[in-house]
């Protein structure tokens, strides 16, 4: 699962804009990694300027964002690199072109930490695996 939290000034989205960010976000993950999209989880948490502060100072003007990664881990460099550059340009109309300063990491967690529904998550690339992309749900297997 990738768990998306975008940490955000009070009103920099409105309903329409988050759910066009989040499916965005999840078009990226169901189009490049092959994930089912009840996978991706977004949440959008606002913070007050006087409680989001950059070196110091309150800022109403910057968003953070902290990807989890759980269903894949990338160790290759080119493929670490590309999706930065991928994730760069679907941020980028959500966030810097629209004057918002904006930093972003990818923490990988533990794969075999994760269950949904009670259910580990089938192996990636398994017909188990391929059964949940065309569900979009958790199946026993």
């Amino acid at each position: 699962m990738p768990l998306w939290t975008i940490y955000h000034p009070p009103g920099a989205y409105t309903p329409q804009q988050k759910k066009r960010f989040s499916a965005d976000i999840t078009g990226f993950y169901t189009r490049y990694g092959n994930l089912p999209a009840f996978y991706v989880v977004t949440v959008f948490q606002e913070i007050d300027a006087d409680s989001f502060l950059i070196g110091g100072e309150p800022t109403a003007t910057s968003v953070r964002i902290k990807a989890d990664h759980i269903a894949v881990h990338t160790k290759d460099p080119g493929i670490r690199v590309r999706t930065r550059q991928i994730l760069t340009r679907i941020l980028a109309p959500h966030t810097t072109e629209r004057g918002l300063y904006c930093e972003f990491h990818i923490d990988e967690t533990p794969r075999d930490l994760w269950m949904l529904d009670g259910i580990a998550p089938p192996p990636p690339e398994s017909e188990a695996h391929q059964l949940w992309v065309e569900k979009n749900r958790p199946i026993p297997y």
